[in-house]
């Protein structure tokens, strides 16, 4: 069985109230249990968090409280907001420790990575050849039909 590593970082422990660090945790538990408790009155859709559900209405609503000051792009989503200022900043806070390269988006350098590991992970059902992508195997697979 696959041990938990959940834990309150230092710094949201010194700002954060005891009720609210357990309150987080109490939310944590319920991503290994299953419950989701907060349910979407327009769809069948149910979440863990309550602000995972507050996100979710946003797409019946079409609300988009994040707008960008510099070329007027909204957002829902105020973590795509952030990716998308650096567009703007481009700050590249996610660093290769292999090569250097810098990247905007974690994943983005998860999938860099691939590179320097040789790691392959996704194959083609009807040949040989592998990929570092999913996307990129969806697209050799084109060639099949």
């Amino acid at each position: 069985m696959e041990m938990c590593s959940y834990r309150t970082s230092e710094n949201a422990a010194n700002v954060m109230s005891l009720s609210q660090q357990k309150n987080n945790l109490a939310t944590h538990m319920q991503t290994h249990t299953g419950e989701k408790p907060h349910k979407c009155t327009q769809c069948d859709k149910a979440f863990s968090c309550n602000c995972h559900l507050k996100n979710h209405q946003r797409t019946h609503t079409r609300e988009k409280p994040h707008q960008c000051s510099q070329c007027e792009k909204a957002f829902s989503q105020k973590y795509v907001f952030i990716i998308h200022q650096r567009t703007h900043t481009g700050e590249k806070p996610y660093q290769c420790n292999q090569c250097g390269k810098g990247f905007s988006v974690k994943t983005n350098l998860l999938n860099h990575m691939k590179i320097h590991t040789g790691e392959r992970p996704y194959q083609c059902s009807q040949c040989d050849k592998s990929f570092s992508r999913n996307s990129t195997l969806a697209n050799h697979k084109r060639k099949h039909t």
